[in-house]
Formats: structure tokens, sequence, C-alpha cells
């Protein structure tokens, strides 16, 4: 079954769970603290509104640290971590499945893009979307995504715990390709 199939048939909290796990790793960009959207993996896990953790990450995330993210790299870091601002912005305050279903499609494609943009080998392949052999950051991050939509659908809330170290895994995996670029960039001096 591919990703959007998996998004089409995920309930409210897979789709929620989905979106939260492209912006978990995706974090480093931010330059932000993985803590930070603890409470709205723990708003997952007990039912809770998660709209109050929401507004207190967006509080943190996007005010100087992701200003200050968004002038470091060359141009597709600043276009990367422009579009993971982005997906933090339109988080729908309300989990519905009405409402989060667009945010976790737009976060999927978005994280894609993210790790595209960031892939050293990407540089002339073709998009993600219509790639048969994506490059190697872009395929590990769709097998993230399909995996987390796997957890949620099989093991409903208890796949939580899996999913958030997926997360973290890939979280590792993109903190790594930033510090890499930007060693890159200082010895290069960008």
């Amino acid at each position: 079954m591919s990703l959007e199939e998996r998004i089409a048939r995920a309930d409210e909290r897979g789709l929620a769970a989905s979106g939260l796990a492209c912006l978990d790793r995706c974090l480093p960009l931010l330059d932000g603290d993985e803590e930070l959207l603890r409470p709205l993996w723990g708003s997952l896990a007990d039912g809770s509104d998660w709209s109050a953790p929401l507004e207190k990450a967006r509080g943190a995330l996007l005010g100087l640290g992701g200003e200050e993210a968004a002038g470091a790299g060359g141009d597709g870091h600043a276009e990367a971590v422009r579009l993971v601002a982005h997906m933090l912005d339109t988080a729908p305050a309300e989990r519905t499945a009405e409402a989060v279903r667009p945010w976790a499609e737009s976060c999927s494609a978005v994280s894609l893009r993210v790790h595209r943009l960031l892939d050293p080998a990407a540089e002339g392949a073709p998009d993600p979307a219509g790639a048969e052999d994506p490059p190697p950051l872009v395929a590990a991050e769709l097998r993230r995504q399909i995996t987390v939509l796997e957890l949620l659908e099989g093991h409903g809330k208890q796949g939580l715990r899996r999913a958030l170290d997926v997360s973290g895994e890939g979280r590792r995996v993109l903190r790594a390709v930033v510090s890499r670029r930007a060693r890159g960039n200082a010895e290069s001096g960008v």
C-alpha cells in the first residue's frame, strides 16, 4: 500500500501522529529541543487537547531560533527551514480527522521535500513524488512515514511509543546531515 493510501485510511490519531512525526524528524532545522514536542505526543497518548502545547511549541520554535536557523547554510537549507516552520505554523489547533488530514498530507510532502533538499545524492535527481529510486535520505524518510502509519493502524495508541522512536531515529539522521552541511559550508567559507 502506498503512503498516500495509508494517509487516506488513517484515523484522527494516526493522521496527527503522522504529521507530528514528520515535524519531529525535521526539528533539527529549527534548532529546536526535541522536548518541546513531547507534550504533543503526550496529548495523542492520553487524548487530551493539544492546542496549548502546540502554541507553546510554536512560540519557542518559531521565535528567534527558527529565524536564526533560516539564515544559516545554503539556499536549500534556508528553503528547508522555511518549509519546516510552515509545517509547524499550519498545524491545526483542533485535532479532528477533518482538520488534521490536510495537515498530515502536507507534512508528508514537505518532509520528503526537505529531505530531498538536504540529500547530497539528490543533485539532479527527479522529485521524490515521481521517482522510482529516490535518493537515500528521501527513501529513508519515506520508509519512516509508512512505518509510523503502519504502527498507528496496527496498534492504535500503543503504537505511539514506537512511532516516537522511529521519529527520534530520523531526527538524529537529519541532525547529522545538517551538521555535516554546516561543517562543509564553514570549511568552504560559505
